[in-house]
């Protein structure tokens, strides 16, 4: 491709908003362009990567034994109906209606579409396992759209589902496609590390995100020096320290409290540590139900773990009025000591405790009205939760529960792999195979995702400098970026043709512009081999030589030229 007659350009300037290294240098090397926000053109360098990234997943998903189809966009409504998941999905489900009237979801996921074409066909247990898979346009529509291609509204997704008869068969693909996995983001540019992670309300075993360490990253995540165990805070289990287990118990006592409403605004006035503090957290779900979530004050709740402790599909914070006028308590003074015997009648609450709180005696907090602490709380005797489990988001400074340091880290989610189970299957009608014995069970189901978009983006944010990307040999948009200097144009022709001839990728820069404007732009763009050539490497009949990850360059001779390409990218 000759650069001048290239779509889309280099920049300089970036909008102010503009903050990701990854949305910066994609914008600025004319990659991609946002249409509105979340949603994105692939400008020509853009898909040519893309389009790299998708032929590896495909290759391996291929060698894996998976096997590659479609579903249409539009998802009947009425499928995602039979699964309740137009209420219960994690992300605002977009609609739409056709002219007759019948009603779409614009497919986010595609669990329903997949049991929906495996269900036409009679399955025996003869025909399992199976594994199916797209690259389909998802849509999410998410709250905040951000940080370019890392968090988009509308993206490209390789989401695959496979079958089985029962869990163990289900166990050796899932393994399968941990390693396929490995591979393929090896084969882009990207140390992985497969974290477990939290499956929503499906539930399930199994479920692992491979996340590429990256202050960019949403996903926070805890795992041992060696690896051998990692764990996204949503589910990562720690150990917590026993306080204080040779305090005798001390009465309950009620003391005046003019205070603030904050943690720290207690520690101040009693003079107290914070991890004596109990935590009263007050959400309420989607079925009006009060939930009293209680920890130690040095803890924080993760809510995630609280959704699932109680089997809710959303929590928001009570209201102060809720606080008040229902439960008859006070914002920043509440206690879960005789919390329902003060609330209005027939008022729900259901109490969470920590773990943490069994290791704490004597714990002060609020006491259900204004300006009014408890002293010397102590669970059982002075309260009794509904449900003890754990709730608490790891903090920074953490171990295993056999003593290993847990050490904290960030990073990108580029792809998940989960168990499914029996949860779709059963849902939906008919969605079933026949097993040797002659009777009718439900498939056994995994789910397997990769975002080939957010992919790209996290190979910038991994590979880049201070003068612009370093795209890995196997996705750069081209192989080779041939840049002239001076008045070459007729022998850079020539090499040009040549190398197009015998199958190497050039984006050949013909522009009549200046050597820094050109050199700056290659950089940029970060094609993985430069070549410059001018009439001082002519005088020599040879060719600049410099790879964009290295600091010096050399001439090699233009008979040479060909060979030293190939050898470069075996």
């Amino acid at each position: 491709m000759r650069y001048s007659q290239l779509f889309g350009k280099t920049v300089k300037e970036v909008a102010a908003d503009v903050r990701l290294v990854s949305h910066k240098l994609l914008y600025q090397a004319g990659f991609i362009r946002e249409s509105v926000a979340g949603r994105y053109y692939f400008l020509p360098l853009g898909i040519r990567v893309q389009d790299k990234i998708v032929a590896i997943v495909e290759e391996e998903m291929n060698k894996s034994g998976a096997q590659k189809m479609i579903t249409p966009v539009l998802h009947p409504l009425e499928l995602w109906e039979e699964t309740n998941r137009t209420n219960s999905v994690g992300f605002e489900l977009m609609t739409i209606e056709d002219q007759r009237g019948a009603r779409f979801a614009l497919g986010g996921t595609a669990e329903e579409m997949m049991v929906d074409v495996v269900r036409k066909f009679n399955v025996s247990y003869k025909d399992l396992p199976f594994n199916i898979y797209q690259f389909s346009q998802k849509f999410r529509d998410e709250k905040r759209a951000r940080g370019g291609l890392l968090r988009v509204r509308e993206f490209l997704m390789k989401d695959a589902y496979s079958f089985h008869t029962d869990a163990d068969d289900f166990k050796k693909e899932y393994d399968s496609m941990w390693k396929t996995y490995e591979t393929i983001f090896k084969r882009v540019g990207l140390d992985t590390i497969p974290i477990e992670s939290d499956n929503g309300y499906i539930g399930g075993e199994y479920c692992h995100e491979f996340v590429v360490e990256s202050d960019a990253g949403e996903s926070r995540f805890l795992m041992t020096k060696d690896r051998s165990y990692a764990a996204h805070e949503e589910v990562a289990v720690f150990k917590r320290e026993v306080m204080n287990p040779d305090e005798e118990m001390l009465p309950l006592e009620e003391v005046e409290a003019v205070r603030g409403t904050t943690m720290e605004e207690g520690v101040k006035l009693h003079n107290k540590p914070l991890w004596q503090q109990i935590k009263d957290v007050l959400f309420v779900d989607e079925k009006r139900r009060f939930v009293l979530a209680i920890i130690r004050g040095d803890y924080s709740v993760n809510e995630v773990k609280l959704k699932k402790a109680v089997d809710a599909l959303e929590l928001r914070p009570a209201t102060d009025e809720e606080i008040r006028d229902t439960l008859h308590s006070e914002p920043g003074f509440i206690s879960p000591v005789k919390i329902k015997e003060g609330a209005k009648k027939g008022t729900e609450i259901f109490i969470v405790a920590d773990i943490s709180l069994r290791g704490v005696k004597n714990a002060y907090g609020g006491a259900n009205k204004k300006n009014s602490d408890l002293f010397n709380m102590n669970i059982d005797r002075d309260y009794t939760p509904d449900l003890e489990t754990d709730i608490a988001s790891p903090p920074a400074d953490c171990e295993t529960e056999d003593g290993k340091e847990l050490i904290e880290g960030k990073g990108i989610e580029v792809g998940n792999i989960f168990q499914l189970g029996t949860h779709y299957s059963t849902k939906m009608a008919r969605a079933v195979f026949v097993d040797n014995d002659g009777k009718a069970k439900p498939y056994y189901m995994g789910c397997y995702g990769i975002g080939i978009g957010r992919t790209m983006g996290t190979v910038v944010e991994v590979h880049h400098d201070e003068k612009g990307m370093i795209w890995p040999k196997a996705i750069a948009p081209y192989q080779v970026h041939l840049v002239t200097i001076g008045d070459v144009q007729k022998d850079a022709d020539k090499l040009y043709e040549s190398l197009l001839a015998v199958g190497i990728e050039v984006l050949y820069d013909d522009r009549d512009e200046r050597a820094g404007v050109k050199l700056n732009d290659a950089d940029l763009i970060g094609i993985p081999l430069r070549l410059v050539l001018s009439d001082r490497t002519l005088k020599n009949q040879a060719v600049e030589w410099k790879g964009r990850a290295e600091s010096e360059a050399k001439e090699v001779k233009l008979s040479d030229v060909e060979k030293a390409i190939m050898d470069f990218y075996e």
